[in-house]
């Protein structure tokens, strides 16, 4: 049985995702090197120069592949329309109660 204990996956922020894959892409350090010298996983440092790279084949590809900016945007935005949405109840009760004040 395996007694290790699962931590919690850390948050990094957009910046230090692009500035880790530079580190890959324009100073010349190996995934290996980068993640060791950031403290982070090869397959995150990984991932995140794919992210940036994008498809390398579009037309080939069902869906389309983010880069670390758009997905950061998306996440932000489907937050806003969660809140959106949450206010839109609100008021629409609001409406609810209101007419029934009146009638």
């Amino acid at each position: 049985m395996n007694n290790q204990i699962k931590r919690p996956n850390p948050k990094f922020t957009l910046e230090f995702k692009q500035d880790a894959v530079k580190l890959v892409t324009e100073k010349g350090y190996t995934h290996q090197q980068a993640a060791d010298s950031l403290g982070i996983s090869l397959s995150a440092i990984g991932r995140w120069s794919r992210a940036e790279r994008g498809p390398t084949n579009p037309s080939s590809t069902k869906t389309a592949t983010l880069n670390l900016a758009d997905q950061a945007e998306l996440l932000r935005l489907r937050k806003e329309i969660e809140q959106l949405r949450m206010e839109r109840e609100i008021i629409k009760k609001a409406a609810v109660f209101f007419a029934k004040e009146i009638g």
